[in-house]
């Protein structure tokens, strides 16, 4: 049996409805219809489809309101929604796009060359669910978010892991941190945080979208951690502490703040620890406690 994807067309025109049905049911697709934009939601609420061609001016919730909706769904983060409308002006065309569409038809729309546009944004769509599916299936904590900190999707353990769904905002610390990194043009770089009862450890991987960020996410055992070190080289817990964020790129200021000690103290205690480790600089010391660590 060949697999006929779903097509949710919502437009308050029943000629309109009528004329798209019958062109996609002809070439293949299994069609839903919907006037309203609360209709649509009702429909996916139970259903959801593999595409949606949705009318910008329908009665009661616009589509641009629908599309966000329907954008804040877990189950539809995937699903490429298709606007059709009459308006011609560029802001109208921005408005769906950052509400979540993935393009627009103007009207009266050509039902050979929806049917067209359909076919392409099913297959990017499929191909992202199988990638998606083999990062679940590798066991990745990847997950990717736009500037304003809104999670665009996640690997299964990335969600578990973060206690977060598609279409949720990051924690605060996380969203800032990001926020900064952005606004300075960087585009690697980690970050642990506490979450709750864990300390994870934050990588932005990179920009892979005109408004899309690939971060990694993993959680830290720090007390494990911190055994390594002082086994490794008979380091104090103090020193094990200094030598952890000095290899996770902490300055003596940062490292300071977070063990509330001075960065003078944070010297001292270096001192020390090459003395210990038998290296004459930071870098070198970094390179040790990466591979301690297993890091490398």
């Amino acid at each position: 049996m060949n697999f006929r994807p779903t097509i949710l067309v919502v437009d308050d025109d029943p000629a309109m409805l009528g004329l798209l049905t019958e062109t996609l049911e002809a070439a293949g697709y299994n069609v839903l219809v919907a006037l309203q934009g609360e209709m649509a939601l009702s429909i996916i609420g139970r259903i959801t489809p593999d595409a949606v061609l949705l009318d910008a001016m329908l009665p009661g919730i616009d589509g641009f309101e629908t599309c966000r909706r329907i954008k804040q769904l877990p189950a539809c983060a995937l699903v490429p929604v298709i606007f059709m409308t009459g308006l011609a002006e560029t802001n109208h065309v921005i408005d769906g796009l950052q509400a979540g569409g993935v393009d627009y038809v103007t009207k009266p729309v050509r039902p050979d060359e929806v049917a067209a546009r359909l076919k392409v944004h099913l297959a990017n769509a499929g191909l992202t669910r199988s990638v998606q599916a083999a990062m679940d299936a590798a066991g990745r904590f990847l997950l990717a978010c736009d500037r304003r900190g809104k999670i665009l999707w996640s690997t299964r353990q990335a969600a578990k892991l973060a206690g977060l769904g598609t279409g949720e905002p990051l924690p605060a610390a996380i969203a800032s941190w990001l926020a900064e990194r952005i606004a300075r043009e960087i585009t690697s770089e980690t970050q642990m945080l506490d979450l709750a009862d864990r300390v994870v450890e934050i990588a932005l991987l990179g920009q892979i979208g005109p408004d899309e960020f690939l971060l990694r996410i993993t959680q830290q055992d720090v007390e494990a951690d911190l055994a390594r070190l002082r086994t490794h080289a008979a380091l104090t817990p103090r020193e094990a502490e200094v030598l952890f964020w000095l290899a996770r790129g902490k300055s003596n200021r940062d490292i300071g703040a977070i063990l509330t000690v001075s960065p003078r103290t944070v010297d001292k205690h270096l001192e020390q620890i090459y003395v210990k480790l038998g290296v004459e600089n930071r870098a070198s010391a970094v390179a040790i406690a990466m591979r301690a660590l297993g890091s490398t």
